[in-house]
């Protein structure tokens, strides 16, 4: 499959895989900000993508930076649909103790392609199993 990037701004990082067999591409931040403790903001990358139809892209958070700066994504995972062409950006979430800087070029998240399926829809009853509708914690902890 072909995954198309365009640069939105000049001084933007195309994705990379950082190894042969990695499942993600790194996404770089194309702005400098400051997240203070217990607070989101949106980094932008400074690019869009054409996924063909059938496709998805999954924005998730880099465990580098959850482990030294309780940094993550707050809808992790994230979703670009196959039809969007607007400019990618990542929502971040301060957990940490401390503010972070994210500098320009700096790796924020992780891009992972995933096949979409699309369902048939049908309205009407469900079959009965043994779970039923018990839901949270009904399975243990």
């Amino acid at each position: 499959m072909i995954l198309r990037i365009k640069k939105l701004v000049p001084h933007a990082k195309i994705p990379e895989y950082k190894s042969q067999q990695a499942s993600g591409l790194d996404l770089y931040a194309s702005e400098e900000v400051t997240i203070n403790t217990n607070e989101y903001k949106i980094i932008p990358t400074g690019i869009g993508i054409q996924l063909p139809e059938g496709f998805e892209a999954q924005i998730r958070p880099r465990s580098g930076l959850a482990l030294n700066y309780g940094i993550g994504v707050l809808n992790s995972p994230g979703t670009i649909d196959s039809d969007y062409r607007g400019e990618i950006k990542i929502i971040l979430f301060n957990f940490g103790e401390k503010e972070v800087k994210v500098h320009t070029g700096m790796r924020v998240a992780q891009l992972v392609i995933a096949k979409t399926y699309k369902a048939d829809i049908v309205e009407g009853e469900l079959s009965d199993t043994q779970r039923g509708t018990n839901g949270f914690g009904s399975t243990g902890d």
